[in-house]
């Protein structure tokens, strides 16, 4: 029984799934006036969280499973982390000023500290158009539940990171799917795109270099997506957490909160620079009104990040040529490698080759389930792969090839494949 001032979050089971509906336990809340909330908007807003259905979040689930027991990690999408210690030796100094840094509440839109850097990192962007996160699901959720409402539409680029699509979902908006297809090399329909706007579309949701292809979206299909936005005064929102990953920087798209006042970027500590234990992210807008509305819903979420994270979250940023260098030298030593791969077991897998960011998805040819295909690796090899499944993909496989150890974890991967060659699979 949910008792009156408490919130209620249920997830629901996906059709055909064996999850059983579960309840996150109710938070007591205490009751506000509407000089304390504020009337209107922000109330019925509440309003809506306390009765919040959202689908299980398959992909986190999936991993959740495995990704701390398995011993290799072929399907990672963050670049190599590194340690404190290494962070604190890109600065001279910093490891006395993170001992002496204070850990109480810090800024609820961000450090100032922070967000000085962050803006550094876009083109005619200030400080104040910085709103700090804590990492980029808090991002998406506090977002989407901060603009949309029940009457919105809501236009997502799929296959794509499942909140994304999911969260849009919970706030009661109609969600419309923008797909792409490996039958046409994941190539964007502009005219599908245009079809599906509406008179009450308020968000256009991209993501570019893309989870999972790995793909740059073209500077010509940025452009006409930024346009049909624009022209309508629909939020362009954009998921830019592998920018600065790209394999080749003259392939690099403006971020889009430079190009359009109404337009969101969102960055992350977690991908390009291989940091995400710092669960920080952040988002971009020239649009005061959309950062306060989210500022506003981000009090009843985190209130603020956390001081440590800022501290060194700021640092890296200020050397972040010095991460991105070493996380894109990785790749560019690891992606020939998985793409020979490919090329000899054509038998068994295709895919686009990507131009940015460490992980691409890979069409898996056999016809066996995929699921209990990735299920099968990790069991018997210790190598975790990510079954398409999860982004309503059932032909497709995730791989990551961000990581230092990648030769080894294909190798192990290589020879599970000929141990198997009766069980759906072919011996090369």
């Amino acid at each position: 029984m949910t008792l009156p001032g408490t919130w209620r979050f249920v997830i629901i089971p996906r059709r055909g799934s064996q999850l059983h509906p579960w309840h996150v336990p109710s938070f007591p809340v205490k009751k506000l006036g509407a000089r304390q909330f504020g009337a209107g908007r922000r109330r019925a807003r509440l309003a809506r969280l306390s009765a919040m259905q959202i689908q299980p979040f398959r992909i986190e689930q999936y991993f959740g499973k495995y990704e701390f027991t398995a011993k290799y990690l072929l399907s990672s999408s963050d670049a190599e982390s590194r340690t404190v210690q290494e962070l604190l030796d890109l600065e001279p100094g910093s490891h006395e000023r993170l001992l002496k840094h204070w850990c109480g509440y810090t800024e609820s839109p961000g450090a100032p500290a922070l967000r000085e850097v962050i803006s550094g990192m876009y083109r005619g962007v200030r400080p104040e158009d910085v709103l700090v996160m804590a990492a980029t699901e808090e991002g998406i959720f506090v977002l989407y539940h901060a603009l949309l409402s029940p009457g919105d539409h809501v236009i997502v680029e799929t296959p794509c990171y499942e909140s994304a699509l999911e969260v849009a979902r919970s706030t009661g908006a109609r969600v419309s799917e923008w797909p792409r297809s490996e039958e046409n090399g994941w190539a964007h329909d502009l005219a599908a795109l245009e079809k599906l706007i509406q008179p009450n579309t308020k968000i256009i949701y991209v993501n570019t270099p893309h989870n999972p292809t790995g793909l740059v979206m073209p500077a010509s299909v940025f452009e006409q997506v930024r346009s049909l936005a624009a022209s309508r005064g629909v939020i362009f929102f954009c998921d830019e957490v592998y920018r600065e990953l790209e394999h080749d920087p003259a392939d690099r798209l403006p971020a889009a909160c430079e190009v359009y006042e109404r337009a969101v970027s969102l960055g992350s500590m977690s991908k390009t620079y291989g940091l995400p234990g710092l669960r920080l992210g952040w988002l971009v807008s020239k649009d005061a009104d959309i950062l306060r509305r989210c500022l506003e819903l981000k009090y009843y979420t985190t209130i603020c990040t956390s001081a440590p994270s800022e501290f060194l979250s700021a640092l890296a940023l200020r050397h972040r040529q010095v991460l991105v260098e070493r996380n894109r030298e990785i790749v560019l030593r690891n992606l020939p490698l998985l793409d020979s791969f490919f090329e000899r077991r054509s038998d068994l897998f295709e895919w686009v080759k990507p131009n940015a960011s460490p992980i691409g998805f890979v069409r898996y040819k056999p016809q066996r389930d995929v699921l209990s295909f990735c299920e099968d690796v990790v069991g018997n090899a210790g190598v975790l792969l990510l079954p398409g499944t999860v982004y309503d993909q059932p032909r497709h496989i995730r791989f990551g090839y961000g990581r230092r150890n990648m030769p080894e974890a294909l190798a192990q991967f290589s020879a599970y494949l000929s141990a198997h060659s009766g069980f759906g699979v072919t011996a090369p």
